[in-house]
């Protein structure tokens, strides 16, 4: 009796792929498509950014009521204010980094297409930014540090908070009439001051001196490694 082979086994149905354009204007199309999405991330990041900003501008605002209004606030509402402010600061500094992927992409974009496009420019070389933005989408890195960002952040906007709640911070605790019961004796003006900016068992020197060291470093973050560009636009 002969023995009858198994039938084979059907094959897996294909596996469907998305189209790749095959002409000209169905490139253009896709990449007209591609620019609105990049630029619709950027601008949500963009808001996102703005937002952390006008919540540090918020607590700034109403901590400094609060805090001067009434001898009676504490002056620790002030350094209170100071530690938001920079948490603030470092969740901004994060949404930057997300931010400044897809601003880079669509500089790409205006750059080498649509500024070619209105004032093209002769070039030695053909500059492979399309390669370079194909590399980008399959392995999204991000292209600048949490510190970069960090410092980019605080020389725009922050620093000036800082300086703003500092000077409030002097101004509360070497004022007679903003501090509860207190009196400066014209003689020691500067040790009434410190002893003022005591906060319980903490001495008012030392709380002094991390003040300083903290607008010292708020200092030397906001003059490193300052970006280069002249009058280029930067955010």
């Amino acid at each position: 009796m002969p023995v009858t082979a198994p039938a084979p086994e059907p094959l897996p149905p294909p596996i469907a792929t998305a189209a790749l354009p095959s002409n000209s204007a169905e490139a253009t199309n896709a990449m007209i498509h591609y620019y609105r999405a990049e630029m619709g991330r950027m601008n949500s990041w963009r808001g996102r950014l703005d937002l952390t900003s006008n919540w540090a501008i918020t607590v700034v605002a109403a901590l400094l009521s609060v805090s001067l209004s009434t001898p009676a606030a504490h002056h620790g509402l002030v350094l209170f204010a100071m530690l938001i402010v920079l948490l603030l600061l470092c969740v901004e500094a994060r949404r930057y980094r997300f931010y400044d992927v897809y601003r880079m992409r669509v500089r790409q974009f205006e750059r080498h297409y649509f500024g070619q496009l209105f004032g093209p420019e002769t070039q030695g070389g053909v500059e492979p930014w399309l390669l370079m933005l194909a590399q980008d989408l399959r392995h999204p890195r991000f292209r600048i540090t949490f510190q970069r960002a960090l410092r980019r952040r605080l020389r725009r906007n922050y620093i000036w908070m800082f300086l703003i709640l500092g000077l409030a911070w002097m101004l509360k605790i070497m004022s007679p009439d903003l501090q509860d019961g207190a009196a400066l004796d014209p003689g020691r003006p500067i040790e009434l001051a410190v002893a003022h900016a005591a906060i319980g068992p903490v001495p008012g020197w030392l709380v002094l001196g991390l003040v300083v060291l903290f607008f010292a470093a708020l200092a030397v973050a906001s003059l490193r490694g300052k970006d280069r560009g002249g009058d280029q636009v930067h955010v």
